[in-house]
């Protein structure tokens, strides 16, 4: 297992960019979750109740446009329901799923602890289906990418699948707020 990955704080230009990469003002956002190797945030936390308080339990939001929709496309594919079959087969498989549960729920409380705010309506609920259910692998990979290998095997097997998406360049260029390849921006 692999230590987690630190937060960082969010600047302007990471504001910037994420609203480039979202294509609306972000929300709520605590600190970069994880950073691309382009140099954008690909991860942020958000704070687990937005400015406006509403309770918000998808503490990891992967912004990337060109990883969301190639995790899209992953998810059309079936592999959701694979996965969620092999958690009833595999005792190990939902035991590390379960242990990545616990994980996200102690890292948002965390958060929200550091941000000032209680949120007892999401108490003991995660996101992405944990512990037992296999529901969005976009929260699952921006989990694996902000907590690090090894918190989350779903997250570990849809970021191993996925590939490099950054190879071809940044996403999104916060200068000018557009995606610089719109063909693969699609989330």
């Amino acid at each position: 297992m692999t230590s987690p990955a630190s937060p960082s704080r969010i600047d302007e230009a990471d504001i910037a960019a994420v609203e480039a990469q979202l294509g609306r003002r972000p929300r709520s956002i605590h600190s970069v979750g994880h950073r691309c190797p382009c140099g954008n945030p690909d991860v942020v936390a958000t704070e687990p109740r937005l400015d406006d308080g509403t309770p918000f339990p998808t503490t990891y939001y992967l912004t990337c446009p060109r990883a969301a929709s190639k995790i899209g496309t992953l998810e059309a594919s079936g592999l959701m329901k694979e996965m969620q079959d092999r958690l009833g087969t595999d005792p190990e498989l939902a035991a590390s799923y379960a242990a990545a549960h616990d994980d996200y729920i102690a890292a948002r409380t965390a958060i929200g602890v550091e941000a000032g705010c209680d949120v007892p309506e999401i108490a003991g609920i995660s996101a992405g289906g944990m512990p037992d259910r296999v529901k969005c692998l976009h929260v699952l990979a921006g989990h694996s990418l902000a907590r690090g290998r090894g918190v989350n095997p779903l997250g570990d097997e849809v970021l191993d699948i996925l590939g490099e998406w950054w190879k071809s360049g940044p996403c999104v260029s916060a200068r000018s707020e557009s995606a610089s390849d719109p063909a693969e921006s699609g989330s």
